[in-house]
């Protein structure tokens, strides 16, 4: 199956630099230029994965990413010359499954795309559904349920859930859970966990700040409660 990605960034530079390359590595490439003309290809051309850079002409990354993830579970990577904590976990809060920093190699953009696919794709999940007190988890479909209604999650995402679901009462670390989601072996923030799992609480929980699913276990990591 070949793969559309499309690749959202203002400077000519950058996209001569990485779209020679995807291109070369089987992918068939979008090229947009400012966040409007992202969210228009991303309608009419429907990609798997976003290469989207933060600072945008018109609309930011951070604002089309929001907008992205109100109707798509495509994958999404932030790129960005910013190098805060804050700023990355802004990004992910958003629903950015992965973010880069500039400068960047090529092998470890390659590197992120296939591993972000992956998730997108749910490759490796057995064919069967989990239910956990109120929610259904198919693992083929990488779908998720509560009371029968659908929660959108982001692929990155999740892999996390089905992970922890997966063995209820078990504790995660941040390490396990990113290695996990992620796949490769690639240089990640283990705290970047922390902007996934309250983004999957604020999703899944009644009330997120008292959750049942996802329990922190201080010092540790996170476990699934195996009474929900």
């Amino acid at each position: 199956m070949t793969h559309t990605l499309l690749i959202v960034d203002d400077e000519e530079k950058v996209i001569e630099f990485i779209v020679p390359f995807l291109c070369q590595e089987g992918y068939e490439i979008i090229i947009a230029r400012s966040g409007t003309e992202a969210l228009e290809k991303a309608r009419e051309f429907k990609p798997s994965l976003a290469v989207l850079d933060w600072m945008l002409p018109g609309k930011s990354g951070i604002e089309v990413c929001r907008e992205l993830r109100q109707t798509s579970r495509m994958g999404i990577i932030m790129v960005t010359a910013r190098t805060e904590e804050t700023d990355k976990i802004v990004g992910l809060e958003v629903g950015a499954d992965d973010y880069l920093t500039k400068p960047f190699s090529l092998r470890e953009l390659a590197a992120r795309v296939r591993s972000v696919l992956r998730r997108v794709e749910g490759s490796g999940s057995s064919q069967q559904t989990l239910n956990r007190g109120e929610l259904s988890l198919s693992e083929t479909q990488c779908r998720v349920w509560k009371r029968g209604e659908e929660v959108q999650l982001t692929p990155t995402e999740f892999k996390m859930l089905l992970t922890l679901a997966s063995k209820p009462g078990i504790v995660y670390s941040r390490l396990q859970l990113l290695n996990a989601a992620l796949e490769d072996d690639i240089l990640n923030d283990e705290r970047t966990v922390d902007a996934h799992i309250s983004r999957i609480r604020k999703k899944t929980e009644d009330d997120p700040a008292n959750p049942v699913y996802i329990q922190t276990v201080y010092g540790f990591g996170y476990r699934f409660g195996d009474r929900p």
